[in-house]
């Protein structure tokens, strides 16, 4: 039984910052779950408002099953009820399905529904898919709209007014005049969250389109700047937003541009660099290059003096 209905659940989520932990594996890529709980504990120290257990920095498209599974279980026990804790699904939709249904008996608090593996699909497709999946859990539901789960607004307002548990539309497109179209037309009955790589960037520009909170990747290891950040964001703070954008997150970019699917590797790679290690990344993915880890480093040296 979750601890939140999903009103509840969509209040709460909004009220703060997220994050996506990484997930934490040994040199042999199995995962360390000894080190995950204890990054979670040290997390929880941190005033978040939700982190999303085995999600995308999390390398959810890298897991099993089962390692979902017991990754979630991990999070959900250590958080203890301090932090709320989001599920994630993804795949077809059978597969999405027993996703959500396994994060609810597991005690999450809401799940995050990633786009379907591979397939593009229509707009009564991607209808039937959330909708499924929705269906199938008393959890709150949020949506992430990205790559081939473009969703039109349209087919948001269907499955809002059909979903009650549907609570959130994560953003990971960028596209304004979408943003834009949908929070006229659905106001304050979703929960919008910025969901593109490296949200901070976006986050003041965004907050204009009723976008209040945005899932920090930076926050597993400099989480005192980035909730620094996300204050002075809520406070409309542009001098102080752009001069924290200047000194570390522009330059940030810079590296993770360096390669592909470094947006999850950085985060890693600055875990090493703050202290506290989760180890490598699974293929496909690939560590960032020595000279890029040192100018990392530097960057993360730089914001906690």
């Amino acid at each position: 039984m979750t601890r939140y209905a999903p009103a509840e659940i969509q209040r709460v989520l909004g009220s703060g910052l997220l994050s996506f932990p990484v997930t934490h594996f040994r040199d042999d890529l199995s995962f360390d779950e000894a080190a995950y709980r204890e990054n979670l504990g040290h997390l929880a120290t941190y005033p978040a408002s939700g982190l999303f257990a085995a999600g995308g920095t999390g390398e959810f498209f890298s897991l099993t099953p089962a390692e979902v599974a017991t990754v979630l279980r991990a999070a959900v026990e250590q958080a203890a009820g301090a932090v709320p804790i989001v599920a994630p699904a993804g795949y077809g939709t059978a597969q999405a399905i027993a996703f959500a249904k396994d994060a609810e008996q597991a005690g999450a608090d809401a799940v995050l529904l990633f786009p379907p593996y591979l397939t593009e699909a229509s707009q009564a497709g991607l209808f039937a898919h959330a909708k499924a999946v929705c269906d199938a859990t008393s959890l709150g539901v949020i949506l992430y709209h990205r790559a081939n789960a473009a969703f039109d607004v349209d087919t948001v307002a269907l499955l809002a007014d059909a979903c009650p548990n549907f609570i959130g539309f994560k953003d990971g497109i960028g596209d304004i005049e979408f943003m834009t179209r949908l929070y006229t037309t659905l106001g304050e009955r979703l929960l919008y969250i910025g969901g593109l790589p490296t949200a901070e960037t976006f986050a003041l520009p965004y907050l204009q389109l009723g976008v209040t909170t945005y899932s920090s990747a930076i926050f597993n290891f400099v989480p005192e700047f980035a909730l620094a950040f996300y204050d002075d964001v809520r406070a409309g703070d542009s001098a102080a937003v752009y001069r924290r954008l200047a000194a570390f997150v522009l330059p940030y970019l810079e590296i993770r541009n360096g390669g592909k699917g470094y947006a999850v590797s950085i985060v890693k790679a600055g875990m090493r660099a703050a202290g506290r290690p989760a180890g490598p990344v699974r293929p496909p993915l690939t560590e960032l290059s020595e000279d890029e880890f040192a100018a990392l480093s530097a960057l993360v040296e730089q914001v906690k003096a």
